[in-house]
């Protein structure tokens, strides 16, 4: 038996030898023999080639290595690429305010005229964006003289941005103080051309022919607007004088509102709302989307007010959107409690007027003026805005959805207020060049006459131009819709289809006589 057991295990001991002698157990060892037999295959002349393609391969990894890696961006140009990319956010914001103001003056509109505001809004971007790249832009911030720019138009001609200061070389002068590329500046100075634009749909809706709107546009756009903007921000004249503007209060908002005011009184009132000399009320048909269109706006408006710093500038950035939103909120409360005491009732448009008129109120004193200056000036804007509403009805100005009242108004009381609060240079890290003190930051009434100049000047200039290009088209082609059209809404006559196909909708019943619903008796 022990020989037996003996013997089996000696035979297990050698099945196991052969088992691992050749099973591939030993990876490393297989490889050797698999390449020992591919080189054997290979021809004498590409067997003497490998020593040379083994050193070539050592060689190769030993410069990589011995390479200086490749330097980064400096800190300069990483400046370059955060300014630029908050300019461009804000520009995007401010874009989007176009949704804002489709939505708010739709709402404010009667449902047979929401297909024509909604119309209006969307393509003025689109004729803004060509009028202002071929024209506007070259006569704003071009190089020229005080009065108007003169080079640069369809953005040609020498340009070295984002350089700044001494070392800028191109022709858009006006601009070296912001350091990114010229076509960052021209997007975020686009997005405010068409602004100025769509502020004058609202005070014209429901009566105008769509083709002169489009018309004027492209004239406001092209030629009104950028002009008075060259006297501010195109170091015209008005800035030779001391003038701030910040982030448009006039520059955008009031010259928006006086080209509207002037539209909407050649215009006339529209059919019903004067009755035995009485205002009557013509309601939005979705106020829903109407505080929608203000929630897109206020949203936006921390594009308008902090972008207009076009650098990355934290302290700036903070400081301003924090102002823009005090006044903001501080106009809303105002007007609510205004038109509470004055027209029984909280009114919501009336709120949301009041909330857009704080905001416009602060857009030219946002950098220079401190929190609770920004709070006073909101809160005054919106009790201007309830009051400056009744006013123009009473006028016979009739503006659908308070454009002149909220723009014009209170871009005018917000560029008067940069004379009365602004804190002086020097106070602020990003305020070293800017307004004097104002009247009530210990300052005098010096800077407050400037504002005032440049309120009247730009007010004068721009009323003209307006009157010039509304007469003209008046005349030619005819600005208002025909009595019929009108009646029925300008969703069918201009555009030939319903913004809610299949919804009951306001008959050809007025409630008016023909006699009181008159265009010319007010």
């Amino acid at each position: 038996m022990t020989l037996k057991f003996m013997y089996k295990q000696k035979l297990k001991t050698k099945k196991r030898h052969l088992s691992a002698k050749n099973s591939p157990i030993n990876p490393q060892f297989n490889s050797k023999v698999k390449l020992f037999n591919l080189i054997r295959r290979l021809s004498p002349s590409s067997q003497a080639c490998l020593p040379i393609a083994c050193l070539i391969v050592l060689g190769w990894g030993y410069a990589a290595v011995a390479q200086t890696p490749a330097a980064g961006p400096t800190t300069a140009e990483l400046k370059v690429a955060l300014d630029t990319l908050w300019v461009a956010i804000a520009a995007f914001l401010v874009f989007f305010m176009n949704a804002g103001f489709c939505m708010l003056e739709t709402g404010f509109c009667r449902q047979k005229n929401a297909v024509n505001v909604l119309s209006k809004n969307l393509i003025v971007f689109a004729l803004s964006t060509i009028a202002f790249w071929s024209i506007g832009f070259a006569l704003m911030f071009g190089d020229g003289n005080d009065f108007i720019g003169l080079n640069g138009f369809f953005l040609g001609g020498a340009d070295n941005s984002p350089a700044t200061g001494d070392a800028y070389k191109g022709i858009f002068g006006a601009m070296n103080w912001a350091g990114v590329p010229l076509a960052a500046k021209f997007l975020f100075q686009l997005v405010f051309a068409g602004t100025a634009a769509t502020i004058v749909s609202g005070a014209v809706a429901e009566r105008i022919k769509f083709v002169d709107f489009l018309i004027f546009s492209l004239l406001l756009v092209g030629i009104a607007y950028p002009i008075t903007g060259h006297w501010i921000w195109g170091g015209g004249w008005l800035a030779d004088r001391g003038f701030w503007d910040f982030a448009g209060s006039t520059v955008v908002h009031s010259v928006g509102g006086w080209a509207a005011l002037m539209g909407a009184a050649f215009l006339g009132p529209r059919l019903g709302k004067y009755q035995d000399k009485q205002v009557v009320a013509m309601p939005g048909h979705n106020m829903s989307i109407a505080t929608l269109g203000c929630l897109i706006l206020w949203l936006g408006w921390f594009g308008f007010n902090p972008g207009s710093v076009m650098a990355a500038d934290p302290s700036a950035i903070s400081h301003i959107a924090v102002t823009t939103n005090m006044a903001g909120a501080a106009g809303g409360i105002s007007a609510t409690i205004t038109a509470w005491l004055y027209l029984g009732k909280p009114d919501l448009s009336m709120i949301i007027n009041g909330i857009l008129a704080g905001l416009v109120g602060i857009t030219a004193s946002c950098a220079y003026v401190g929190i609770p200056a920004s709070l006073v000036i909101g809160l005054i804007a919106g009790v201007l805005v309830v009051f400056s509403v009744t006013f123009f009805d009473k006028l016979g100005i009739d503006d659908p959805v308070g454009a002149t009242s909220v723009h014009l108004v209170c871009g005018i009381w917000g560029t008067l207020a940069v004379g009365l609060w602004s804190v002086g240079p020097g106070v602020y890290s990003w305020y070293a060049l800017g307004p004097e003190k104002g009247l009530f930051a210990g300052g005098g009434l010096g800077q407050f006459g400037v504002q005032l100049l440049g309120v009247a000047t730009v007010g004068g200039f721009t009323v003209l131009l307006s009157s010039i290009f509304w007469l003209a088209l008046k005349a030619t082609l005819g600005i208002r819709v025909s009595k019929e059209e009108e009646l029925e809404g300008l969703d069918i006559g201009e555009h030939g289809m319903e913004a809610y196909s299949g919804f009951l909708k306001e008959g050809d019943a007025t409630g008016f006589s023909e006699e009181q619903g008159s265009i010319g008796r007010f």
